[in-house]
């Protein structure tokens, strides 16, 4: 062990996880990685001293449970479910590669305007049009992340079966009340103190994420259960 507590050569600090984490993952904490052990999803070996030594397998399992919470709103313990089965062989899904998504976008890409419209497929004017809806957002640098991309397809999709953007602010209205619901619950977690009530925080917005999509697609799915028969509902 170093004078300053590192693991000996062979093992990565917390301190070093963080550092290779970071540049994909900015909000990524020092308390955020020691509650996720705390929660199963990393086994770091321990020194006699009893500091956290990681391994670069350690590394990619802490990336591929940051990248299901972040792009895929999945609970811990469905991530963890699916780590535990690639742990016992049940299938061979490897933790270090990240989900693959239809446009082959990195997780945290950014991208120009005009990389977001070779992708989405949109032209200038529609991109436009959902920018001032409020549908489409850019960062602060100006750029697009991949969600801009989903989100500006599957309006063109939309488009493509008559639906025009401006009927596309009830869903943007509807998700910015499921997002105020969630920031209402998570709170109070969220002004404590400690560490490991602002980690439990993080995954209580997304487990309500993840509900909440849930609760929204199964509401749609009954409400246009008479639409696909061929019958109307009276209102």
């Amino acid at each position: 062990m170093t004078a300053a507590g590192r693991p000996p050569r062979g093992g990565l600090s917390i301190g070093a996880v963080l550092a290779q984490l970071r540049a994909e993952f900015p909000d990524v904490t020092i308390s955020k990685i020691r509650f996720l052990e705390s929660e199963g999803l990393v086994r770091p070996a321990r020194t006699a001293s009893g500091y956290r030594q990681f391994t670069s397998a350690d590394v990619e399992r802490l990336r591929y449970v940051l990248a299901a919470q972040r792009d895929r709103y999945l609970p811990l313990k469905v991530i963890k479910e699916q780590l535990d089965a690639a742990d016992n062989g049940a299938h061979r899904t490897s933790c270090a590669v990240s989900p693959a998504d239809e446009f082959a976008t990195g997780p945290g890409l950014r991208m120009s305007r005009d990389d977001l419209l070779a992708r989405s497929g949109l032209d200038p004017a529609l991109l436009a049009e959902l920018e001032q809806l409020g549908l489409v957002r850019a960062g602060a640098s100006g750029s697009y992340d991949q969600d801009a991309v989903r989100i500006a397809a599957t309006a063109r999709a939309l488009a493509e079966h008559g639906v025009e953007p401006r009927q596309l602010r009830a869903f943007r209205a509807a998700a910015d009340r499921e997002v105020a619901l969630v920031e209402q619950v998570a709170a109070p977690l969220h002004r404590q103190r400690d560490p490991r009530a602002r980690g439990r925080a993080d995954e209580v917005v997304r487990e309500l994420a993840a509900l909440s999509v849930t609760l929204h697609t199964l509401l749609v799915k009954v409400g246009l259960r008479d639409v696909a028969g061929g019958r109307v509902s009276p209102r």
